[in-house]
């Protein structure tokens, strides 16, 4: 992983629901097939975006109180975060250009 946050139940609030600016939240499982697809896709997004956006992992299993809290009903599913609060949403995997396209959009918004 390059600079991509690990984030737990514990550490959620600080690491997303606080953090000014762009946070992508990968919702994922070690189990999860799709997931392991994605994966270098965030990898990549995260040094495109270094400095810009923040990418932030959460295993499901480990941390099933932030996934319910949520509504992560399946996965992968990256949730968008702007200044703290959900906005926009992906499930499955997508393509690298998918997840551009709704980056470049949330930066746009000021």
């Amino acid at each position: 992983m390059s600079n991509i946050a690990a984030v737990t139940d514990a550490t959620f609030a600080a690491e997303v629901e606080e953090h000014k600016g762009l946070a992508l939240v990968d919702f994922w499982a070690t189990w999860c097939g799709p997931c392991h697809m994605v994966a270098p896709i965030m990898d990549q997004l995260a040094r495109d975006y270094d400095g810009r956006v923040k990418v932030i992992k959460v295993d499901v299993d480990e941390n099933q109180q932030t996934a319910m809290r949520w509504d992560v009903r399946a996965i992968p599913t990256v949730l968008f975060f702007k200044d703290g609060r959900k906005g926009d949403y992906v499930t499955g995997a997508l393509p690298k250009a998918h997840f551009v396209e709704k980056i470049e959009k949330h930066l746009g918004q000021g």
